[in-house]
């Protein structure tokens, strides 16, 4: 009996080092950077999610250890010192996890995180503003992290693919370092639309994995993958990549996971304007959680604060005008788009073939006539290089597929008025102000519409109304003031598109595109 207990001793004095150190190891060295962006200046509205998704995912993330530093409404200034400090709390051998949620765009085949002040018009710009993912993935690697996870729920329809100044096609595949482990929300260069609820299926599906103890991180995505392509009936198909040579899971084997009774932090609160928000730890509060608005039938009605702007805004119902009165009113006004052709268009469309995006997207409809969402995209691609009658086309099948499709109603308009299918622009923008009132898009669409129309009165409350709910859209800035020389308002009209050339340098050239001088 006294040897088996010696022996008992022995074998515990000898192990005992060990487990400390595996459970050291496990719940050490830990660092974790969760970032919420929801108030994008150049958005209708802010986000619904990032923010309540960023706080859930960090109280989980505490409770397994990691040492977290959150963000909220960053701006590129405040976006870039979070990074900074995730960079330095790495150690050799840490686990870095990095959460993004908020607006992304794809750029040279690579992926960006958009913090909320950035000024996006061209490509180039997303460059400078963005942070991409995989030099953030590159700089931990090069700290010594052995294991670095990178969770980006940012395939959305971002505001800055409006007039298609950039094109951005939901994210990009990542070439990521040996130990990391990726995941996107959606397939790559596709988007997803809000579910109208105050938390994300992605972050919802992702927290009831990674409580599970002793689930490998790889196989907790993977589930999470599923959870969410089951939940949205295959329309949601999370992306993952994978170069995990260690074993790593959010929970260790043995250890109670956490519920969904712990202490929660805050919903959203609107603190500060976007562009001046720094970074903030968000003290846990009890979870308000507003009462879900009951499904209806009728049409989207206006959130609450966009009632309070249509009270203040008479917008603007031009009528329909006659084609041939559009086309004298016009003659003045307006000079011909180049690549307005059936001919020029087929060209553009032919050399764009062999384009990955193309190809993708033509692949997706090939193999699913029905993707409402591909026809958008191609759509898209087809109107930025200019085959504007194959972007009319695809975003017909869009509408036809889903005749509420408010963003395919506006970009319709605004191709069609390229073009100079003036009546045919005037019914989808009007569609588009009918069923989102308030649309900011679409009043600039409608007033660029007017502006070529000749009707620079209608222009003008249009542009007025566009600016009132974005101060910051410089398209109606400069046609505004366009309206304004033309009715005779001389200074005004200078100080519109002075200040329109200072935040864009390029918009002359832009409307120059459309055939308005």
């Amino acid at each position: 009996m006294k040897i088996r207990i010696a022996l008992l001793v022995l074998l515990t004095l000898l192990t005992a080092p060990a487990i400390r150190a595996h459970a050291a190891d496990d719940r050490s060295g830990r660092v974790a950077l969760v970032i919420g962006n929801a108030k994008y200046p150049d958005a209708e509205k802010p986000l619904k999610q990032p923010v309540n998704d960023a706080r859930d995912l960090v109280d989980e993330l505490k409770r397994d250890g990691f040492d977290v530093d959150v963000g909220e409404n960053l701006n590129g200034d405040s976006m870039r010192r979070a990074f900074d400090r995730l960079y330095n709390r790495v150690k050799p051998g840490s686990v870095a996890l990095v959460f993004f949620s908020g607006f992304g765009i794809q750029s040279g085949r690579q992926s960006y995180m958009i913090p909320v002040d950035a000024q996006i018009w061209t490509e180039p710009d997303v460059r400078r503003d963005g942070i991409s993912l995989e030099t953030v993935l590159g700089e931990l690697n090069s700290r010594g992290a052995t294991v670095k996870i990178a969770l980006i729920d940012a395939s959305r329809r971002n505001p800055f693919e409006r007039r298609f100044r950039s094109f951005s096609a939901g994210l990009a595949p990542i070439i990521a370092p040996g130990g990391s482990l990726v995941m996107y929300s959606a397939a790559l260069s596709s988007v997803i639309s809000d579910n109208g609820g105050d938390r994300s299926l992605f972050v919802s599906e992702l927290l009831k994995e990674i409580r599970v103890p002793g689930l490998g991180a790889e196989e907790a995505l993977n589930r999470t993958r599923v959870g969410v392509t089951r939940a949205s009936r295959s329309e949601q198909v999370p992306w993952i990549s994978s170069s995990l040579a260690e074993d790593f899971a959010f929970v260790p084997a043995g250890k109670t996971a956490a519920t969904d009774s712990a202490p929660k932090t805050s919903p959203i609160v609107d603190r500060t304007p976007p562009a001046t928000t720094v970074e903030t730890k968000p003290v846990p509060k009890p979870t308000v959680t507003p009462e879900p608005e009951p499904k209806s039938a009728t049409l989207p009605r206006p959130e609450p604060e966009k009632q309070e702007i249509a009270k203040q805004i008479e917008l603007p119902k031009p009528i329909d005008v006659p084609k041939e009165l559009s086309k004298e009113l016009g003659s003045t006004k307006t000079e011909p788009v180049a690549g307005d052709t059936k001919q020029d268009d087929e060209k553009v469309r032919l050399a764009l073939r062999d384009d990955p995006t193309v190809q993708n997207l033509s692949n997706r409809i090939e193999e699913n006539p029905a993707d409402a969402n591909a026809l958008y995209r191609r759509g898209q691609v087809y109107a930025s290089k200019g085959a504007y009658w194959s972007a009319i086309k695809d975003f017909d099948d869009a509408i036809r597929l889903n005749p509420r499709d408010v963003e395919a109603y506006n970009n319709r308009c605004w191709v069609r008025t390229v073009v100079n299918e003036l009546n045919a622009a005037l019914k989808d923008c009007n569609e588009a102000l009918r069923l989102r009132p308030n649309f900011v898009d679409a009043l600039d669409s409608r007033g660029l519409l007017n502006l070529k129309n000749g009707q620079n009165k209608n222009a003008i409350a249009d542009f007025d109304a566009a600016l009132k709910i974005n101060p910051r859209l410089t398209s109606s800035l400069y046609g505004r003031g366009l309206a304004r020389l033309r009715t005779g308002l001389k200074s005004e009209g200078e100080i519109d598109i002075t200040t329109a050339k200072g935040m864009d340098p390029n918009i002359v050239k832009e409307f120059d595109s459309y055939g308005v001088r």
